[in-house]
This record gives C-alpha cells, structure tokens and sequence, in this order.
C-alpha cells in the first residue's frame, strides 16, 4: 500500500478514536501502531515498543514538570491567589472593569508561580468571581476575563506546555521559559487595556469598587512577597545561569512547600492540602507522559515514512512567502483547539510543522511562543475550550455559553497579540539572547 494513503488513514484513525472517545495518548499509540505495522510488520512494531515508551520519557528535562505542577499546588493552596487579589483590587478595583483587571493582574502574579492554565483559571476564579458579582458586573465579563486570565498560566514561566515544546522540539527549556515573560507581560497589558473598553460599556459602567487610599495600597503590595520571592528564585536563577530550569523546579517547589507549611492552617487541613497537592501533581504528570508515548509512536511512524520531512521540502521549494507559510500553520491551530487540548494539539502537529518552520529559517523559540499562543486561544473555544469548562463549574450560576461568550471577547485581544508578536519576533526573542550562562 503507498505510504502516503497509510498516512491518510492513520491520521484518519486518530479523529475516528477521539470521537468514539478514546483517550488523546490512546488514539495516537493506536494510529501509530497501525502505520508502522501497515509499513513495516507486527514484530517489527512489538520490537519498537520494547524501548520506544522508555526512551521519550526518561529525560532528565521531563522532571522539570512534577516540580512546576508541584509548586503550582502548593502555591495554591497556600492562598497565595487570594493575597494577590486583595492587593490589586486595591491598586486597579476603581477602574472601570477595574476588578476584572484585578483578575488579570492576579493570574499574571500566580501564572509566575504556576506552570497550569487549569490550575491558574480555578485558582482566581474562586476569589475573583464572586466579588466582580457582588459588585454588579456583567456575569459575560466576569466569567470570560478569569477564563482568558488563566491562559496566562501556560505563557508566563514557569510553564509547563512551554517545557513540553522545548521536549518535543529539543530546544533549550530554559530559553524558551525566559522567552515566555515578555510576552506574558504583554498579553496582560492588552486584556487590561480591552476590558477598559469594555469595562465602559452596559451594566458594567457603574461596577466599581471604592478607591484605596496610597498608603493602603502600598501596605497592600507587601502581601505578594511571595510571588516576588518564587519569580527571583526559578526566573532569576535560571537567567542569570545559577541553576537549571530542573533545579529552579525543585528550589521553587521546596520553597512553595514552606509558604504552605508556615500558613495558618491547621495540622488537620495541612494534611489533605498536602495530599491533594501530590496527587494532583501525580494525576497531571502521568497524563502528560501518556500522552507523550502515544505521541512518540506516532512520531516515529511519521519519520519511519519520512512525512514531515517530505512535506518541508515540498514548502520549502513552493516559493510561497515563508511569513505567510508560518501564518497559516498556526491559524490551523484555531480550529484544531475547538476539538483538542495544546498538549494533544502539539504533540500532533510539531513532528509535521517544526521541520519546515526550521527548513524556512526561522527562530525556533519565536515560534514555540506563538504555537503556545494558539494553543492558549483553543482553551477559550467552543467546544473543548477546558478553562471555559472549570470556569462554568465555579460559577454555576453563569451558564457555560455564557462563559464562552465573555471569552470571546478575549479570543479577539489573544489574536491581536499574536499580530504583534508575529510581526515584531524581536519582542520575544531579546530576552533569551541576554541570558547569562547560554
């Protein structure tokens, strides 16, 4: 059978399986076991598999994963999310949308702690939202703005999917975490400037909280010592080439563990906070490195069959506009979110699409940012998008196509960004090259 009609039909199989349900890890070992058995045979496949599952994961760069998700956990649960809040409630809650800019400027501060979307989403969505209701604003608003703030958590370092890009592509992790900051910060600036535009509008005009007096505000700053203490720990040691991002995973994880164990909680609490901690940190670990062996089977039948290199080539020679080239390969991104999740979306699409965005010359790290950033607009759309999804599960009064309309407007803004950073690489890519200790 030609190898170009197998590929066809294994790829085919992938989306049959996920519509039937299967598990993303499932549907791609499966697909991937069929292609290499259709080319080659089933013992050659059977002697693959003695191996192939070890090999893509025991990476010593893969344990940077546990710990982020770990300090993430213990972060959380030391309520750093609700200190933060309190202190930029009182420096932007005057403003008009000022408590949903609140919630932005609170997922940006825990993004920095936390290397999950769904974890950042949950986190300021229990603080933020009641306290934007209480005060009258637009449920689409409210919803839709802690949705798109957890967004940030994939994008701002430490990140987990920014670590997963680095695995899969074998770019340098630490690059690409620093890469991440100055986009995240920009991100942020473009939410809070379109929720003032939309903070003028409807019912959300009159939604204000009370102004703070200076002092307030400035003896409030002092409540987010923790997230200043975790971003120079892991950001600043990694920049400036003290430690490795592993090792700036552990440091942030011990000392997020210590913020946990000095908060004022009781031994009882302590405990099942520790133990949800771990297990969360379990549960999200072994789903990542599942769907990485799947991914790795797959990807091996796709080099087996020599695809990607093939369909690099044939771009490459097109004479199309490397630019445009790149710009529709994550606008392909857009529908592809509606029905995956960005790891799942990844692992799919780089074995295909990083061999001609590198055959084009283009920066790898500039554009590991902007497939975050895709992947980042597929958690707000319908109909997978999953922080829309843990948003409509904290705040069951707003409907869940509610939720999806607020996050609409955020969808537009994360476009916008991808604009600017597509056009200006520079904006992501000077921070990595000052890095000391390249």
């Amino acid at each position: 059978m030609d190898v170009t009609l197998i590929t066809c039909i294994a790829v085919g199989l992938i989306f049959v399986l996920l519509a039937l349900g299967t598990p993303v890890f499932a549907a791609l070992a499966l697909s991937g076991a069929f292609g290499i058995v259709m080319v080659e045979n089933l013992d050659f496949l059977l002697n693959r598999l003695k191996s192939l599952p070890f090999s893509t994961t025991a990476s010593y760069s893969l344990t940077v994963i546990p710990l982020f998700i770990l300090m993430g956990a213990f972060a959380h649960h030391a309520q750093v999310g609700k200190r933060l809040f309190n202190v930029a409630r009182k420096w932007v809650g005057h403003l008009p949308g000022g408590l949903a800019m609140a919630g932005i400027l609170t997922s940006a501060g825990f993004a920095a702690t936390s290397g999950s979307s769904v974890a950042t989403a949950a986190t300021v969505g229990a603080v933020a939202i009641p306290e934007m209701k209480k005060a009258g604003y637009d449920p689409r608003l409210a919803a839709g703005s802690v949705a798109a703030g957890g967004v940030l958590g994939v994008l701002i370092p430490p990140s987990v999917l920014l670590i997963f890009y680095a695995a899969l592509t074998e770019v340098s992790a630490g690059k690409m975490l620093i890469a991440g900051f100055v986009p995240g910060i920009l991100t942020t600036l473009v939410f809070m400037a379109g929720i003032a535009v939309i903070g003028r509008r409807g019912m959300n005009q009159e939604a204000r909280s009370p102004r703070s007096p200076w002092g307030e505000r400035v003896r409030a700053t002092g409540q987010a010592w923790q997230v200043v203490v975790l971003f120079v720990l892991v950001l600043g040691g990694i920049y400036v080439g003290l430690i490795t991002p592993t090792e700036a995973g552990a440091i942030g994880a011990l000392a997020a563990l210590m913020m946990l164990l000095f908060s004022r909680v009781t031994r009882a609490t302590l405990g099942t906070r520790l133990l949800d901690s771990f297990r969360s940190t379990a549960t999200t670990t072994v789903m990542i490195l599942f769907t990485m062996i799947g991914a790795g089977i797959f990807s091996y039948f796709l080099t087996l069959v020599q695809i990607p290199q093939a369909i690099a080539e044939v771009i490459v020679e097109s004479g199309i506009s490397p630019s445009l080239i790149v710009a529709v390969l994550l606008l392909a991104y857009v529908p592809l979110g509606m029905f995956l999740d960005a790891f799942s979306m990844m692992v799919i699409t780089l074995p295909i699409v990083f061999p001609t965005v590198s055959g084009l010359g283009f920066d790898p790290i500039w554009f590991g940012i902007l497939c975050v950033k895709m992947c980042e607009i597929g958690l707000m759309t319908p109909p997978v998008g999953l922080n829309c999804f843990v948003i409509a599960g904290i705040d069951r009064s707003t409907s869940l196509a509610d939720v999806f309309r607020g996050a609409q407007w955020f969808v537009a803004m994360e476009m916008f960004t991808v604009a600017i950073l597509f056009a200006f690489p520079a904006i992501t890519t000077w921070l990595p090259e000052t890095m000391m200790g390249r």
